[in-house]
């Protein structure tokens, strides 16, 4: 280990730990620059370990002093979760299957039984017993066959999203021979006899892009390939349609599709294409009995549904017409309805389509919520689940009869010690520099008055179109308890506001996903609910990515940062296309080898934006095994923020040594980490 790698400051000091510079020439679109922290991108290099251990222990001895604090925090987290719990169960070819949860042990128990009230009395898979002796573990596959006696199951003990995967023989529950190395998250899928099963796996990049075909009781090296994606801009995807008929191959790039379709009776066919790609036409499809559903934005920026013959899925004809701004996620198929979630003014919801057309609206009220289809895997079924949350009220299922419109609760998720009447949620709006209106939605205590004093949190993340609804957390009541208001923004780049609202917040129009997070905080401190200097924002990932833009953009109205797993040195990672993920990623931000997006990832880029002046405090994570967000762009982030900065604010970076994108994956350790952040922010903002 180099002595030059840090200078270690024990206990913790603000100087923090010093990483070394090391001059590197690098030749980008945007012109040469030299980058002194690229050395951190070799995670082979000794130096680079002993930084981030370096870091991590700078962390900790600023965590010394919260000590109690963080146990506190940890202690209402936990006292607010029924930590022995069961899910409801849920019918599948026979069977009810559910999960449940045990005091002290940090994984689902799955299981399944003959009835309803049986439905947890056999465990099929233990994932406690399979976390044992790993650090980190992540379930992937979970997928029974339709002969009801396998189950295929993979796991990731490492964080980097490669799965081993293995088939387990339901009636001994012991593990066959089979064992599938480095398959992907991009779903799996059995062919009707129970005897083949599909799977995806990546290539260099990191890109789900080759679909195989295994046969049960055979080896991986007999395995046949089905389909490869050339392209890098797309991913590869594979599922079985809800009837059971159909093996679908998606390929998707962030801007187009193609799928491929294989009959479930007869899996040694070749797939076949439904319609070829074309540039910014999107489509999906299902199997509706005698039909195909077609979800697409062929002439419809917010999607309409189409239907196909059976026999030809290419002829298209409109079910359900397009209406902009009301953006249609997904089309569920069942033997006589469907089932359609889409977003409309940031609100979900869900309607059902009867075989005769008509529309059955599930109304859940205006108040801010979410709503979600659940998993319903029968084809032929009276019954719709679904689960509903929002900031004041934890997630619940409910099931509703198609024919009738009868709606039972069938469970809510226990909430000990939360007096759930205390809280009050509201939807406001604020105004974009360019005039834009964003929608924000608020969760505080009912007694707090807009007196200008309160701390404040904002949350957003506004990219790849994803929106984000309001749930619930008792974790974040900790700080709501203790006067603060909480804030989740709803940014251009998400999908809430329809699809314009996500063109409108990637490529060279990214930045205004910062100015509207930026102007949510400014509309919340004008408006009385928080105090000036007392205002923090979070993100994860792309949303790191926010989190840094907003506090280079107007660090002097940020106090604290919580940045985690953040994508910050965009220009580097964007103009590398050997990278895991570059090339799929330039639809999403664009290619800085050309303009305009040159030019204007080069303004927004956090890492490139670190200049001299005060920051605020700032707690940064990252996963050394992390696929998506390499590790070393949160350290270099964070070492170059440690150089220039003009004030001593904490500057905390904590990397997962043995995680990825997710951070630690048992439950317990994830409600630490959450109090973890609070603790962090309490001690700054208080």
């Amino acid at each position: 280990m180099s002595d030059r790698a840090y200078s270690r400051i024990v206990p913790f000091d603000s100087r923090g730990p010093v990483a070394k510079k090391v001059p590197h020439v690098l030749s980008r679109p945007t012109g040469d620059v030299d980058d002194p922290y690229y050395w951190m991108s070799n995670r082979d290099d000794p130096d680079t370990i002993a930084y981030l251990e370096a870091e991590n222990e700078n962390c900790e001895s600023w965590f010394a002093p919260h000590a109690e604090t963080v146990e506190t925090l940890f202690n209402e987290i936990k006292s607010r979760i029924q930590e022995t719990d069961e899910s409801v169960p849920t019918l599948k070819d026979g069977w009810w299957y559910a999960t449940r949860t045990e005091e002290g042990l940090q994984y689902p128990i799955h299981c399944r039984g003959t009835s309803r009230e049986t439905a947890t009395t056999t465990t099929i898979l233990d994932e406690n017993v399979l976390a044992d002796g790993h650090e980190y573990f992540s379930l992937g596959s979970f997928d029974i066959s339709p002969d009801t006696h396998l189950l295929i199951w993979s796991s990731d003990t490492d964080g980097s999203e490669h799965f081993t995967m293995r088939i387990r023989d339901l009636r001994t529950g012991i593990d066959l021979a089979d064992e599938i190395e480095d398959t992907s998250w991009a779903g799996t899928a059995w062919s009707t006899d129970s005897q083949f099963i599909f799977y995806v796996t990546y290539d260099e990049q990191e890109r789900p892009s080759t679909v195989w075909r295994h046969q049960v009781g055979t080896s991986q090296k007999q395995d046949v390939k089905v389909f490869e994606e050339t392209d890098e801009r797309f991913y590869v995807g594979i599922d079985l349609t809800r009837s059971g008929e159909w093996i679908v191959i998606d390929a998707d790039s962030k801007t187009s599709s193609e799928t491929r379709l294989i009959s479930a009776h007869s899996p040694l066919d070749q797939p076949v294409v439904v319609r070829e790609r074309r540039d910014d036409v999107e489509y999906h499809i299902d199997h509706w009995g005698d039909r195909f559903i077609v979800l697409t934005n062929e002439d419809a920026i917010d999607f309409r549904i189409m239907q196909a013959p059976e026999l030809q899925p290419s002829e298209w004809a409109e079910l359900v017409a397009h209406v902009e701004g009301n953006r249609i996620m997904r089309a569920d198929c069942f033997a006589t309805h469907l089932v359609i979630h889409e977003w409309v003014n940031a609100q979900p919801r869900l309607r059902i389509m009867l075989r005769d057309g008509s529309m059955q609206p599930i109304d859940l009220g205006s108040a801010p919520h979410d709503v979600e289809p659940d998993s319903n895997p029968e084809w032929n079924t009276e019954w719709l689940r679904f689960v509903t949350e929002s900031m004041v009220t934890p997630s619940t299922v409910w099931e509703q009869n198609i024919a009738t419109g009868e709606r039972n609760m069938l469970k809510r998720s226990p909430t000990p010690n939360v007096v759930l009447a205390a809280y009050e949620t509201v939807r406001a709006w604020a105004t974009s520099i360019d005039g834009t209106k964003v929608p924000y939605d608020i969760v505080r205590l009912k007694t707090a008055q807009a007196t200008a004093t309160a701390p404040c949190m904002v949350y957003a993340y506004g990219s790849y179109e994803a929106s984000m609804p309001p749930w619930f957390s008792v974790a974040r009541l900790s700080l709501v308890d203790r006067g603060w208001t909480w804030v989740l923004a709803h940014p251009r780049g998400g999908g809430e506001m329809g699809r314009r609202w996500y063109i409108d917040g990637r490529l060279e129009k990214k930045r205004n996903t910062f100015d509207d997070v930026n102007a949510v905080a400014d509309d919340v401190i004008a408006s009385g609910w928080a105090a000036p200097q007392r205002i923090a924002v979070r993100g994860g990932s792309a949303g790191g990515l926010m989190v840094g833009a907003c506090i280079n953009l107007r660090p002097e109205l940020w106090s604290a940062a919580v940045a985690e797993v953040p994508f910050v040195d965009v220009v580097t990672t964007m103009s590398d296309p050997s990278l895991p993920l570059t090339v799929t990623e330039w639809e999403e931000w664009g290619d800085p080898r050309i303009e305009p997006y040159a030019t204007c990832m080069l303004q927004y880029s956090p890492y490139d934006n670190v200049n001299a002046r005060a920051y605020p405090a700032i707690f940064a994570s990252g996963g050394l095994n992390d696929p998506r967000v390499a590790y070393h762009e949160p350290a270099k982030w964070v070492a170059k923020i440690r150089e220039l900065r003009t004030n001593d604010a904490p500057l905390l970076l904590r990397t997962e040594m043995g995680a990825g994108h997710g951070g630690p994956s048992g439950r317990y350790e994830r409600w630490r980490e959450e109090a973890r952040v609070s603790a962090f922010l309490l001690a700054t903002l208080g």
